[in-house]
């Protein structure tokens, strides 16, 4: 009963080195590439997926889109969650990574982008950048900002009540999702400490498959594709703040 983790492929705004969030922008052609990539892993070991799910960002719906296209998988179930949206990055949505570090410093930066507690400063609801009128989360009460913790409590109803009861029936489960919803649910799964989980990052596009006993317990998981490119994909994510010499 695998479940294949799949950060969505690089983002416009990712290429452009800015803190995201809940900005709805779409992927770049790298992004495309790469999700292309992840379906040929994917395919390649041999996995057969019974039901997707993934946020309500079109970045991580057209990774899955590109996924099960290649696939051949457009008939598979998919079940799309704003709980699995990534991180609220609050009022630093939009605003260049290296930029941000070299007028805050370093150092709290990376306590913004991967402290599990820290959360930046909240988004005025008046903000052009806010999403107190966006369809998608009518009659919800939405984060204006969010820690790493806090998108771990909204994730984990997710997994209680849809992903773990699909895998204790035993399907194949493929999420697509967000860098930082992602990182969540690997610290719940794997009960990482707050520490640990500070230095965890997830390259884009690259399949990061768990494979469960019968109590659904996780007894091993691993990336699918090549080592080192999967390293200079996740040493590139661990540096975005970090100015290029």
């Amino acid at each position: 009963m695998p479940l294949a983790i799949v950060r969505h492929g690089q983002s416009k705004w990712n290429l452009e080195n800015r803190f995201t969030g809940w900005i709805d922008v779409d992927l770049s052609e790298e992004g495309v590439s790469e999700a292309k990539l992840a379906a040929n892993e994917l395919l390649s070991s041999g996995i057969q997926f019974d039901v997707a799910y993934t946020s309500v960002l079109k970045r991580a719906i057209r990774t899955l889109w590109v996924i099960m296209d290649d696939m051949d998988l457009m008939w598979l179930p998919v079940n799309r969650s704003w709980r699995l949206n990534e991180r609220h990055y609050g009022d630093l949505i939009g605003l260049n990574k290296v930029e941000t570090a070299e007028k805050y410093g370093i150092e709290q930066v990376q306590m913004w982008r991967r402290s599990y507690t820290v959360r930046p400063d909240e988004l005025n609801p008046d903000d052009p950048r806010s999403f107190e009128s966006d369809r998608r989360y009518k009659g919800l009460n939405i984060p204006r900002t969010e820690s790493l913790k806090d998108t771990l409590e909204r994730v984990i109803p997710v997994w209680e009540k849809s992903i773990k009861k699909d895998l204790e029936a035993g399907k194949n489960v493929l999420l697509v999702a967000h860098g930082n919803s992602c990182r969540a649910l690997v610290k719940f799964i794997d009960n990482m400490s707050d520490e640990e989980i500070n230095e965890f990052n997830i390259p884009t596009g690259i399949p990061l498959i768990y494979e469960f006993d019968n109590d659904l317990q996780p007894m091993n998981h691993y990336y699918l594709g090549d080592p080192e490119d999967i390293a200079n994909r996740t040493n590139a994510v661990a540096n975005q703040a970090k100015k290029k010499n």
